[in-house]
């Protein structure tokens, strides 16, 4: 059992035990001694009574309430007031949600007497906790839909929760607030939305997965032990608490409370790790990119999780991650690519993969149609400050491919004047054997260009592609028109001049008009054809 509060000084404690037919023993005396704290103001020193599992069923097999009025989780749900024992957290590095704003209440079972073990969480300085079935975890999302107004209410979207169910595993499930925020209902599979979202440039539209129950569970997994975000590296941090106006350390209010089994000596906190957001610019680069990598990959990226050949946990050394200079296994098309590669974000395929939205490659996978553009500015600034040989950045095409008539001129451009380019023109990847390139070129076929930039010291550039499609000048067809003219279908280069020649001998060439091409596709006309038994045409590009 755990008694909080006591203040400073020394204690005996003995226990006695009695059998069912009223004997009973008493221990030996044990001597405990409380130490004086730091004297500040705790978050909360009490909290209510809160019964296990709230209004939710005790499995996902039971009966949900249809209502999130229903489930317990508030005491006034039209304005979100929490229920009574629900305890609000922030985590330090909180997941990426496409921008939302989120808010977060924990409800850990408490009968309002001594607390004992099945209503604590069982506490690891390291790694996860364990929490006590019929834990509930509300989590609310808003979403900022006038970024012109700062006074324009968020939109309400969705208010998830997932619980500790008896079986030691857990469940989720979303409830989607109506228009009016009178209440949210449950949603019994996923949902995308599309809201309208007011901006400097006029108005755009955001894409909003509601997850389903499967989805939930996805990442919640027994290899991550279920619950996210909620252990010591996330909450050793501070929070005001609404109930008090006081802030404090998270775990130095929980452990307040009584509820960590074992309770530890707040003393202590100061030893903990503590992860970073992406926007605390007092702590390094490093530091807040494997605070990102922790909050948003390790779900997955982890023994036994789904992500394969990388540890994004925080709590394994860097040096053990498989992360910086480890091969990528899905390289996305990149020359000796790595997850993370020193000073080279262009073959950091982990930097490539959170800056993407296809499907197909996108990472997270899951729930997300927005770039985190701070995620990916600290990521950079992480790969280009790890030692290693800097790398050339990939030389510019231009035009960078498409389709075209004839020819089509293309320049290949160094990312700096000390390096050399060398090129290949059937698609395979240039070395310093392949064509070096001294001047712009002409291209009169279909040819796929890719070039890679070298220079001294340097690691060379990965190699930058660019498809040209190049239609030769030709006729497309021949007949008459209704006015029973000769009529040529050809195909040129727009705004170009044109001159259709005769012959009767493929010898002798007699101009018939000059015409000037207003599109690719255009007709040109013999109105002296059915003069000759035979006529052979061509053209002439002026």
């Amino acid at each position: 059992m755990t008694v909080s509060g006591l203040a400073a000084g020394s204690y005996v404690l003995t226990a006695v035990a009695t059998d069912g037919s009223g004997l009973s023993s008493t221990s030996a005396p044990v001597n405990i001694t409380v130490n004086t704290g730091s004297g500040l103001p705790y978050g909360l020193t009490s909290n209510a009574p809160v019964t296990a599992f709230l209004n939710m069923p005790t499995t996902f097999n039971g009966t949900l309430p249809a209502l999130l009025s229903q489930t317990g989780a508030f005491s006034d749900t039209t304005n979100r007031i929490p229920a009574g024992g629900l305890i609000p957290y922030q985590p330090n590095t909180p997941l990426w949600s496409d921008g939302a704003v989120k808010s977060r209440f924990m409800a850990l079972p408490n009968n309002g007497g001594t607390l004992t073990p099945d209503q604590q969480i069982s506490f690891l300085p390291t790694n996860s906790w364990t929490f006590p079935a019929g834990t509930v975890f509300v989590k609310n999302f808003d979403l900022v839909v006038d970024q012109t107004n700062t006074n324009t209410p968020l939109r309400r979207l969705e208010t998830r929760l997932l619980v500790r169910d008896i079986n030691g595993a857990v469940y989720g499930v979303t409830y989607k607030w109506r228009p009016d925020n009178s209440d949210a209902e449950l949603l019994s599979s996923s949902l995308t939305e599309n809201i309208l979202i007011t901006n400097a440039t006029g108005v755009s539209t955001q894409a909003w997965y509601y997850p389903s129950p499967a989805d939930c569970l996805t990442c919640h997994t027994p290899a991550a032990n279920y619950v996210l975000g909620v252990n010591t590296r996330q909450l050793n941090g501070n929070l005001t608490y609404p109930a008090t106006g006081n802030t404090d350390n998270q775990l130095r209010t929980l452990n307040r409370l009584g509820l960590f089994n074992p309770a530890f000596d707040e003393s202590a906190i100061t030893n903990f790790e503590s992860l970073s957001a992406l926007t605390n610019l007092t702590a390094s680069l490093e530091q807040r990119a494997r605070s990102y990598l922790d909050a948003n990959c390790a779900q997955c990226h982890r023994p036994g999780g789904a992500g394969i050949t990388f540890d994004a946990r925080y709590d394994t050394p860097l040096s053990q991650q498989n992360i910086t200079n480890y091969p990528a296994a899905f390289s996305l098309g990149v020359d000796n690519a790595c997850i993370v590669k020193a000073d080279d974000v262009w073959r950091s395929v982990l930097l490539s993969r959170i800056n993407t939205n296809a499907a197909s490659i996108k990472m997270p996978p899951l729930a997300r149609s927005i770039i985190d553009t701070n995620a990916v500015q600290v990521i950079a600034g992480w790969i280009n400050s790890l030692p290693g040989v800097p790398a050339l950045a990939p030389p510019t095409i231009t035009p960078n491919g498409g389709s075209y008539f004839a020819s089509v001129n293309v320049s290949l451009q160094a990312p700096d004047t000390n390096a050399t380019i060398y090129y290949t023109l059937d698609g395979t990847l240039p070395t310093t054997n392949s064509i070096l390139y001294s001047g712009a070129l002409n291209l009169t076929g279909n040819v796929t260009v890719t070039a890679n930039a070298f220079e001294t010291n340097f690691y060379n550039s990965i190699g930058a592609s660019a498809q040209f499609l190049v239609q030769p000048l030709n006729f497309t067809s021949e007949g008459f028109d209704t006015n029973n003219l000769f009529e040529l279908g050809f195909a040129g280069v727009t705004g170009s001049n044109y001159v259709l020649e005769a012959s009767t001998n493929l010898i002798n060439w007699t101009p018939i008009s000059t015409n000037n091409a207003t599109t690719n596709f255009f007709n040109l006309l013999d109105p002296d054809a059915t003069n000759f038994q035979e006529r052979f045409y061509r053209v002439l590009q002026q």
